[in-house]
């Protein structure tokens, strides 16, 4: 009997079946002596939409929600059916023994497969490979250890419930909205709070009012002091206080009453995890989250030199030891290999910071593969990240980066003055990364300036040589880069008032890392956020929907609860029935809420062009095609294009250049300055008539201009007049 082999790509099902030695083309799988590997294209299989369960869901009405089946069910997804076709005929084979699911290790990869197979019905065995790269060597390490498929049972009702809890949420809310306030509104329990951090923020900074402040610095010859208070505190809110202060020291004597050396070792950081990978290549590269994604997708899968992508751990665990140096010796190269080879001739130095079991969920960290590197075959953005997960592999095994660090307190007549320096003593891990130093923090701006000082003593006289106040005004929180809402959704804690949950959020958050990138983009498709070069700023779309969704659903707090509540369920701790019903009795409370609201809502999207179905002018959408022209009345669903195609047919009315429009699968011509409009087969088809019996000139025209049904009957009119034309010339 012969094993049959789901992977989730096909790419991925021919890299697999080319190590298991399948080469025999079927359609929609490959086929060795002992395996058959066929490939799903992403999602096969989803939920049945509204309409689905029943006929009046096809109009979206308020009075019919919520909707809420009592089971839900599955659908194939017309655009690949005919791939589940061919996945389901294998199935159905009497030589296949057992099923291996190879879809992506985790959650929704299990979910992918699981959907497969009960909507194909397979009731034979089935395994699990659980890998945490593509390489040769990982892929036949996978196949020697296959786990039984009901390990992952617990991880397969996770993601149900994840599944049915955004349709149950999303469709009913979505619906709600969107037939409350006429207009195009979509929530999600994820998308929503993800969105009202972003509006939260923008308040704070239209709210913020500045304050102006003063610092006081001293130059005492060889170094320099910032003032500060008792507490610690630099700024001067009172202009006449600084001049006092100023007056005060101006040329007077002072003396070193404290110097204090402390040796400092700042260890290297933790390895990648996702977030923190799309963190750095946003800050470092402006690379938005997906982006980051998608090319560390193809460094996984289609170049094979990096691990798992879809993490959320920063530790790896004891079974890769092992291959550590392995790993190294494949990135030797280049600039790479001299920093390689002093770990390379001896023994590695693990930490805990490295490796710990118990911080690593599904996967572990994001590390380079055995697979020896081809930098040559990388493209300039692949080349870019790679070098961030092969420097930070090489740095976790270097020494702390150790300095000196001095700070001296220059009291002058009773005001204490601040000076701090560094001496770098050992580079450590910084090496790695030379003069950009891998820095993850980010100063704040009344910290103290590092500066070279010479040796000093405590006790010394110090003149005040000069000394100046320096003007600044208080600035308002930054808006949200997809950097600093990366870790806000990571850490929704700190929104939470809650003691005890905020500690809990500590182990969840706002989605998971690999679903993150993907709100982030779809918020920005939906208009209710655009980028502004690095920062996200909201639009008045996403302000309003903030106000008119429930609190409960805008706060990150209930829908990390829920992710914690899937993490939990995956782990086998969690009720899904008890997770579902919640969700239900949610969504039921949601939908009430939105209908007898009294809110309103204001589109600042509309157009100039008007409808030619019903007159309305029509309002702009934003998607992932470009923009769309909407007709804001749902009953007459008139959609075209923002920016439609210009033809060279000229209008009869005020000879201007017309449009082509695309209008319910046929094409019409407009012109946009007087609004005649006409299918375009039946103007060329005119146009044709008047070749055919002469040019057709402006007074002929002109002699219909005033006819109501021009719109419609300009063939038949010109036919009309030219062949009475005609008569009258005969």
């Amino acid at each position: 009997m012969k094993s049959l082999v789901l992977t989730e790509k096909p790419s991925v099902g021919r890299e697999i079946a080319r190590v298991l030695g399948c080469h025999t083309k079927g359609k929609g799988y490959l086929e060795g002596p002992k395996y058959v590997v066929t490939w799903a294209l992403g999602h096969l299989v989803t939920l049945a939409e509204p309409e689905d369960y029943d006929k009046k869901y096809k109009t979206w009405r308020l009075e019919d929600l919520p909707m809420m089946p009592r089971q839900m069910k599955l659908k194939t997804i017309r655009q690949t059916s005919q791939q589940f076709g061919a996945v389901k005929n294998l199935m159905k084979r009497g030589d296949l023994g057992e099923l291996i699911i190879a879809t992506d290790a985790g959650r929704e990869g299990e979910l992918v497969a699981r959907w497969i197979m009960e909507y194909a019905g397979w009731k034979k065995p089935f395994h699990r490979l659980w890998i945490s790269s593509q390489t040769d060597s990982a892929i036949k390490a996978g196949f020697a250890r296959l786990r039984p498929g009901k390990e992952y049972d617990n991880l397969y009702a996770s993601a149900v419930c994840r599944a049915e809890a955004d349709w149950l949420i999303g469709l009913n809310v979505t619906r709600a909205l969107t037939t409350k306030f006429n207009a195009q509104l979509t929530a999600g329990r994820v998308q929503t709070p993800t969105v009202a951090m972003i509006v939260n923020r923008e308040e704070e900074i239209k709210k913020f009012v500045p304050k102006d402040f003063w610092t006081l610095r001293a130059d005492f010859g060889d170094y320099f002091g910032d003032w500060r208070d008792a507490s610690g505190q630099g700024r001067i809110f009172d202009f006449s206080s600084a001049e006092a202060l100023l007056k005060k020291i101006k040329g007077a004597i002072g003396k070193i009453t404290d110097l204090k050396v402390e040796q400092k070792a700042e260890p290297p950081s933790l390895l990648y995890d996702l977030t923190e990978l799309q963190r750095d290549a946003n800050r470092r590269y402006g690379f938005p989250a997906q982006k980051t994604l998608s090319v560390l997708q193809g460094l996984y899968e289609r170049h094979k030199l990096v691990t798992y992508p879809r993490t959320d751990s920063r530790y790896l665990s004891k079974d890769i030891v092992p291959t550590l140096k392995d790993r190294l010796n494949s990135i030797a190269i280049g600039e790479y290999a001299d920093y390689t080879r002093p770990l390379l001739g001896k023994p590695l130095t693990i930490t805990k910071r490295i490796v710990d079991d118990s911080k690593v969920s599904d996967h572990h960290a994001i590390i380079p593969t055995e697979e020896p590197a081809r930098l040559s075959a990388l493209d300039a953005d692949e080349r870019k990240l790679y070098d961030l997960i092969v420097k930070k592999f090489i740095a976790a095994f270097y020494p702390p980066f150790k300095y000196e660090r001095v700070t001296v307190v220059t009291v002058v007549e009773g005001e204490s003055f601040y000076s701090r320096g560094k001496v770098v003593k050992e580079q450590g891990w910084k090496a790695v990364y030379g003069r950009g130093t891998d820095q993850e923090g980010e100063e704040k701006d009344d910290a103290l300036p590092e500066q070279v000082l010479h040796s000093q003593k405590k006790g010394a006289v110090k003149q005040v040589k000069d000394c100046k106040t320096m003007k600044s005004q208080t600035k308002p929180p930054a808006r949200y880069s997809e950097a600093t809402l990366l870790s806000a959704m990571e850490s929704p804690g700190k929104f939470v008032e809650d003691e005890e949950l905020r500690e809990a959020l500590k182990q969840s958050g706002l989605g998971t890392p690999a679903t993150r990138a993907e709100i982030i983009e779809k918020i920005i498709n939906t208009d209710y956020v655009e980028r502004r070069g690095k920062e996200l700023v909201p639009t008045s779309k996403g302000i309003q929907l903030i106000g008119l969704v429930s609190e409960d659903l805008r706060s990150p707090e209930l829908t990390a609860k829920w992710e914690q509540s899937l993490s939990e369920m995956a782990r086998g701790r969690e009720s899904k029935t008890k997770f579902m019903t919640g969700i239900r009795e949610y969504t039921v409370k949601l939908v009430k809420e939105i209908a007898t609201s009294g809110a309103q809502f204001k589109a600042d999207n509309i157009s100039r062009v008007k409808c030619p179905d019903c007159g309305k002018y029509l309002i702009t959408i934003k998607g992932k095609k470009g923009k769309t022209l909407v007709c804001p009345d749902r009953e007459c669903g008139h959609r075209e294009a923002a920016e439609p195609q210009v033809s060279n047919f000229r209008c009869p009315d005020c000879k201007k250049k017309m449009v082509i429009l695309e209008k319910q699968g046929s094409k019409m011509v407009r012109c946009k300055n007087c609004g005649f409009a006409q299918r375009l087969e039946d103007f060329k088809e005119s146009m044709s008539v008047a070749r055919s019996k002469g040019a057709v000139n402006k007074k002929l025209i002109n002699q219909f201009s005033d006819k109501e049904s021009i719109g419609t009957n300009l063939g038949a009119l010109l036919k009309e007049a030219i062949e009475g034309s005609g008569r009258k010339e005969e």
